[in-house]
């Protein structure tokens, strides 16, 4: 018998992965997404960012200057291109990527940031990483899927190796935004020399920005001229101060 007519055929298998990495229905409501990843009503229900932000952390302002904490204490990071507000239902999606194990949703937040990012120069797309225990637990990086699907756009190369996340910290998420940025300090190290590039950081969510702001001054030791941050999604409650 032929292995296309048995039944699990690479045929079918190759059926049930497209199905998979393109759902026919919409992850938020199950409603016909006609192959996208959510239908057109969910599309227009996702939490939009004001239009004024600072442009380097990308909280809200009046007219779009910067903040006053950036202006009180800078980030390392120079700018922050962030899609959506942190909020529901976006909170649902990013959790089908990072606990559910939905690379849909990787492929769709990397198509949408591509398009937002179209037209600005970068040398090296370069994803936040993972320690190799919460690697190990959770079987991928999502900044690192997002970024294969980014990289496939915009035509610029992903370094997945020489950010590493060398100590286990606790999730930022459990502490007081105060000691964020100490959770983070030397978590993180460089092998490589980036003297002179310009870097594009990816992540999937920016909350406090201590996490991205660590990596920054890393990257920037290793002699990056400047370091972009790009964002799916970014939150504004409890974000007095700069994951």
């Amino acid at each position: 018998m032929s292995i296309l007519t048995q039944p699990h055929s690479l045929r079918q298998l190759a059926g049930q992965f497209l199905d998979e990495l393109l759902p026919a229905s919409c992850l938020l409501c199950s409603a016909d997404s006609g192959g996208s990843l959510l239908c057109p009503a969910c599309a227009d229900d996702l939490p939009l960012l004001p239009t004024a932000l600072c442009p380097q952390c990308s909280l809200p302002t009046t007219f779009g200057e910067r903040c006053g904490a950036c202006l009180h204490e800078p980030p390392h990071f120079d700018a922050t291109c962030s899609l959506f507000r942190y909020d529901f239902p976006l909170d649902r999606i990013v959790h089908a990527l990072k606990y559910g194990h939905q690379l849909a949703v990787a492929e769709w937040l990397g198509d949408t940031l591509a398009a937002r990012l179209t037209g600005q120069t970068f040398e090296l797309i370069v994803p936040l990483p993972l320690h190799a225990q919460r690697l190990a637990e959770r079987g991928f990086n999502q900044a690192a899927e997002i970024a294969a699907h980014l990289e496939k756009h915009l035509k610029i190369p992903v370094d997945r190796y020489n950010l590493q996340r060398t100590r286990a910290t606790p999730a930022q998420a459990e502490l007081p935004l105060k000691e964020r940025h100490k959770n983070v300090r030397g978590a993180f190290e460089c092998r490589s020399d980036f003297s002179g590039r310009h870097l594009l950081l990816l992540d999937d969510v920016m909350t406090s920005g201590a996490t991205a702001s660590e990596c920054a001054r890393v990257l920037k030791l290793h002699g990056a001229a400047s370091v972009t941050v790009a964002v799916a999604a970014r939150a504004l409650k409890h974000s007095a101060r700069h994951s």
